[in-house]
This record gives C-alpha cells, sequence and structure tokens, in this order.
C-alpha cells in the first residue's frame, strides 16, 4: 500500500468518497486498528435537489469519518 492517502472526500464524488474508506480501512487493518464502519451510502434521495439533501450529509458524514480514522491511526 502507498504511504499517501487520498483527499478527503469531495462532495458529489462517490467513487472517491468510496475509495477514501478503502484507503483509510487497508491503513487500519495493516496496524491492527479497529475502525468503526463509514457511513453507509443514502438510499432515500430524491433527486429533486433538495436543499439539505440526504447527500449532503453523506459527504459531511464522510469527511468526518476520515478524519476519525486518521486520528484513530496517529495514536
Amino acid at each position: 500500500m502507498s504511504d499517501t492517502l487520498p483527499d478527503a472526500p469531495r462532495a458529489g464524488d462517490l467513487a472517491h468518497a468510496r475509495a477514501c474508506f478503502a484507503a483509510w480501512r487497508a491503513r487500519a487493518e495493516i496496524q491492527g486498528v479497529p475502525l468503526r464502519a463509514p457511513p453507509p451510502e443514502p438510499t432515500t434521495c430524491c433527486g429533486r435537489g433538495c436543499n439539505g439533501c440526504v447527500w449532503e450529509g453523506f459527504y459531511a458524514a464522510a469527511q468526518f469519518w476520515c478524519e476519525d480514522a486518521a486520528q484513530a491511526l496517529q495514536r
């Protein structure tokens, strides 16, 4: 595994968010550090571009999860 990890998840880029989760989980496995599960992908989006869309919450949670993973692996 590379020493570099992907940048934090970017809103609207699900593939990148998934790559971030995979990279952090792989690093945690190598170091033997348990991580909580990443946030689940939304299944209830109506596709109308609502203010406060479930995807906005997902990307915010994804960024927090990655920050939390980074902190856990620095211990």
